[in-house]
């Protein structure tokens, strides 16, 4: 993989297994610092902070998938950090016309100071990294979303205190999400269990890298031994984005619906989380996600938080 360490402090984020314990705890002490900040601004979601830590630093926006919660809370979190934006989308580029990833990154490298990119494939996130001169910035691929997973430990820190030994429950499909999640078991020292279908399960040699990491992380088929006395349950849509099976996936993972009678089988003052956007009715019900014991809404307004803290981890401010 690709070395997140660039000249000048500057540093990719790529996945959560790319950066050290400590880095990934600086980066949620330092979302949580920066909210703390914007709320004593009476949450005007014009806010700026008063440093501007980023004054005159550019960020290259890149979607070659659409996008709601990504897009808004990365140029949301360069405003407010005194920073300017530019959105990509893949048909207004040279590169949804076949120019090279590595000619982008070099071009790009020469107008801004940071890309973020949302892409198809991680191959072109790695191929990105290897070919830029300035700090790329995983926004999710089909391999992991490690932005989205940074917001669920600050949502599960505000709300039920350090994570560190406590259990999370994934249910569900084993997809970039989860990986995510299972880099983050390793670096953040919590348990993680995984309910899903065998071949819908996580890479090996994800689950195998968590497992050489000393990360407690366990893959089972069975939903109500993965949620027994967990502190958090989680899922995740069950077809996503360029899935053309979504037939045989919603049969497949039927059983999986996070419900009332899994939540049931968590801790009573277990959190429900979801990285939106949500389908009721399948991969959770409405009573469920609804409920009290779900914070989907903090979660989304963390992924703004969070993106700050990434930025300006990645330009070593």
């Amino acid at each position: 993989m690709t070395d997140y360490k660039l000249k000048q402090g500057h540093r990719h984020f790529l996945d959560i297994s790319s950066i050290s314990p400590e880095d990934a705890r600086e980066i949620i002490e330092k979302a949580k610092a920066l909210k703390k900040a914007a709320k004593e601004q009476n949450q005007s979601k014009g806010f700026v902070h008063p440093d501007a830590p980023l004054r005159d630093q550019a960020l290259a926006m890149i979607f070659e998938k659409p996008s709601t919660r990504t897009r808004v809370s990365f140029e949301m979190a360069m405003h407010q950090l005194g920073g300017k934006s530019v959105v990509l989308q893949n048909h207004d580029m040279q590169l949804g016309r076949g120019e090279s990833v590595s000619d982008t990154a070099k071009v790009l490298s020469g107008f801004v100071d940071a890309i973020m990119l949302r892409a198809n494939s991680h191959e072109a996130l790695l191929e990105m990294a290897e070919a830029s001169t300035v700090p790329i910035i995983n926004a999710l691929t089909d391999f992991s979303h490690p932005c989205q997973i940074m917001a669920d430990i600050l949502t599960f820190e505000e709300h039920a205190g350090s994570i560190k030994g406590k259990k999370i429950a994934w249910s569900g499909d084993g997809n970039n999400v989860a990986v995510s999640w299972i880099h983050a078991a390793v670096l953040f020292d919590c348990e993680l269990a995984v309910a899903c279908p065998k071949e819908y399960a996580p890479l090996e040699q994800v689950v195998g890298w968590a497992k050489n990491n000393g990360g407690k992380v366990s893959i089972t088929e069975n939903p109500v031994d993965a949620a027994k006395d967990a502190d958090c349950v989680i899922t995740d849509t069950f077809v996503s984005m360029g899935d053309e099976d979504a037939d045989k996936r919603l049969k497949d993972l039927e059983n999986y619906q996070v419900n009332a009678d899994l939540m049931a089988d968590a801790k009573p003052s277990a959190l429900f989380m979801h990285c939106l956007p949500a389908h009721r009715g399948e991969e959770v019900t409405a009573d469920v996600i609804d409920g009290p014991q779900s914070v989907i809404w903090d979660e989304a307004e963390n992924r703004l938080h969070i993106q700050k803290a990434i930025l300006m981890w990645c330009f070593g401010k």
